[in-house]
């Protein structure tokens, strides 16, 4: 399991960072993250949530059931999207209300 984070989308915030409980993020002297160790990301998806510019993604492989594709996430209001783009092109999104996602 892994993340990718796109440099040149990223804004050099450290939100991620802050969030990872592996402490794997770290900011480079350019202000950009990196994932410091990508063979120990946990999959927990933290990080994609925090990023507000959809900087990273992360990888769906076969030790997870995916195909190669990537997931990223977006915000609208309360509303977060989990968006899957698979190796065939296609493009899946979930959305998921936060007011109610914690409810149960």
């Amino acid at each position: 399991m892994s993340i990718e984070i796109n440099k040149n989308k990223c804004i050099g915030c450290g939100k991620c960072r802050d969030v990872c409980p592996g402490t794997l993020i770290a900011l480079g002297e350019d202000r950009k993250a990196f994932i410091r160790y990508p063979r120990d990301c946990w999959g927990c998806t933290s990080c994609l949530k925090e990023c507000p510019v959809y900087a990273i993604s992360f990888f769906l492989g076969a030790d997870m059931g995916g195909t190669g594709g990537r997931l990223h996430t977006e915000k609208e209001g309360d509303i977060l999207k989990w968006i899957t783009e698979r190796p065939d092109g296609r493009v899946i999104v979930t959305e998921v209300d936060t007011r109610e996602s914690n409810k149960y």
